[in-house]
């Protein structure tokens, strides 16, 4: 299937003809705000893992462009809810049927509040599968022995989003572990270069995967990928 990057943890992907968006952070990153509009983003439904502005900045855009429906854990989905926007509430372990397939909220070891200070509920990351795929995008988070519980529980993984940046979440060393623990060999980066905290060794982090004999795919802000 194809990807696009939007930068730090944020994704879009096509599923079943609807367009799914993970945790847009656009407007206020400078890695993507110089080459990529909200507007001309699509999206039928936005994903958020977490509260963090760096995950939500542009929820509230994107619904008003697009009238996504957002998914997300009941905390989140019920603040923006008060905002009239329409969601769909998981908790961890919970999963749901939608039009392109079904979702899991799993869990993730991280801190989760929005913006304003409202609390945001427990982080999470996304098992989603059909027919055709399973994928996970695993939010922020450390390395965590739950994530042996996904190949337990769901499909067999195509591919996983991971965050390897460090300092906020696992970087890439404890990333391989996680590969390890999910079954999967093909992964996809997320949350690194974003800012100085975060920066990476490129090089060093494809070796490292690759010495285990699998893949790490580090993506540019606005490219698109089939994975």
């Amino acid at each position: 299937m194809k990807i696009t990057y939007y930068g730090q943890a944020g994704f879009g992907m096509q599923i079943n003809g609807k367009d799914l968006l993970f945790d847009p952070f656009i407007t206020p990153n400078k890695l993507a705000s110089d080459t990529l509009k909200i507007a001309d983003i699509p999206a039928d439904y936005l994903l958020i893992t977490h509260g963090h502005q760096d995950h939500v900045a542009d929820v509230e855009a994107v619904v008003k462009n697009t009238g996504a429906k957002i998914i997300s854990n009941y905390e989140i989905t019920t603040y923006y809810g008060d905002k009239g926007m329409d969601g769909h509430p998981l908790n961890q372990g919970g999963k749901a049927k939608f039009d392109f397939g079904t979702v899991k909220y799993v869990n993730a070891v991280h801190s989760s509040v929005l913006p304003d200070g409202t609390y945001a509920g427990n982080p999470g990351g996304f098992v989603i599968w059909n027919d055709d795929v399973c994928f996970y995008h695993a939010g922020d988070t450390a390395l965590t022995m739950d994530m042996q519980l996904i190949p337990m529980t769901c499909p067999k993984l195509d591919f996983a989003i991971l965050p390897i940046g460090d300092n906020f979440t696992m970087g890439y060393e404890d990333a391989v572990i996680a590969s390890d623990f999910i079954k999967c060999d093909k992964i996809v980066g997320c949350h690194y270069d974003t800012f100085g905290y975060i920066e990476i060794d490129h090089a060093a982090a494809k070796k490292a995967f690759a010495d285990k004999g699998k893949e790490l795919i580090l993506l540019e802000v606005g490219e698109e990928r089939e994975v």
